[in-house]
């Protein structure tokens, strides 16, 4: 099954969600609370977004937070990446650390912030690990509360979305612990949440950005070429026979090169699928396309050689 499209674009707000694998639990002590906290901080240094809520659960966790650029996978894979590995080296384990994908959803700000970062610092005191929020050490709520500056979460940022100072919103979040909302009932399309015409706007700006992909796809399918073709016009092109060039352990010769790059920039195959075909380990695909490309950029004739045999393949 395709993956849906994820909105990714400037100015967009979104919760993330990102769970254990088999919900198992991905902090264990706090030295994994605090090691996650870091990266989050160094990807907020490298890709420039804004934080505005945070909540480290157990086998998950709830971000908040603002993109200045489309590059939401980006960070998230960034995050994910650096803590599953830190996390897999301290416990001498390998595998996924994460279940699938995360879970984000974009959301207007002036509708929801107020009830979203409630939602956010409210999960421990839910789950029963404590009875009011500000008593749990792995969430943003303290950073509201207190007046203490802060080097996580964007505070100045946040006082102008919450339009309210500190005491009225923690008398705000405390009212939710009795009378629990849950702001997730009114996502739209299982991605969106907000009003109306921002969800008009939004689901306008997907189906652009779908449009713009689908064209970008069709174009790449319609450069692919059959491995085979590639590998019948090489040898026919260097006049020799296409099963010995396959099967030959000897050092890749120039056609063998030729096939090689040519199977890399011309079909969907991986180094390692096209290793299978040539009989060749994987870093040895790789070594010899490169290498056939520095020799293309100082021969003329193979550079004559590549063009005129992608123009029998391309036809």
């Amino acid at each position: 099954m395709a993956r849906p499209y994820r909105l990714q674009a400037e100015n967009c707000l979104y919760h993330i969600t990102s769970r254990g694998n088999d919900r198992k639990k991905i902090f264990t002590s706090e030295q994994d609370y605090q090691k996650f906290l870091e990266y989050l901080k160094a990807a907020k240094n490298k890709f420039g977004f804004y934080l505005y809520a945070y909540c480290l659960m157990g086998n998950h966790y709830h971000l908040f937070l603002e993109i200045n650029q489309p590059n939401l996978s980006r960070i998230m894979q960034y995050i994910n990446t650096s803590y599953s590995a830190y996390y897999n080296v301290k416990r001498r384990r390998s595998g996924h650390l994460f279940q699938g994908r995360f879970k984000s959803i974009l959301v207007e700000a002036d509708s929801y912030f107020l009830e979203l970062t409630r939602y956010i610092h409210l999960n421990p005191v839910r789950a029963k690990i404590v009875d009011s929020p500000e008593k749990y050490r792995w969430s943003s709520y303290n950073a509201y509360i207190n007046n203490r500056p802060d080097n996580l979460v964007n505070k100045d940022r946040i006082k102008e979305l919450l339009a309210m100072d500190v005491s009225k919103y923690h008398k705000f979040v405390l009212e939710g612990i009795k009378n629990t909302q849950d702001p997730f009932k009114n996502v739209y399309a299982g991605f969106i949440l907000g009003g109306v015409q921002f969800i008009k706007d939004k689901l306008s700006q997907l189906q652009t950005d779908v449009e713009t992909k689908d064209v970008a796809y069709k174009r790449a399918v319609k450069n692919i070429v059959d491995p085979q073709k590639i590998i019948n016009a090489v040898a026919d092109y260097f006049v020799i026979d296409s099963t010995q060039m396959l099967m030959s352990k000897k050092r890749p010769m120039t056609a063998k090169k030729a096939a090689l790059y040519l199977l890399r920039r011309k079909t969907g195959l991986t180094n390692a699928k096209i290793g299978e075909l040539f009989n060749m380990r994987l870093a040895a695909v790789s070594k010899a396309a490169l290498s056939f490309g520095r020799m293309i950029a100082d021969d003329s004739s193979l550079r004559k050689a590549v063009n005129q045999i992608t123009s029998k393949i391309e036809v």
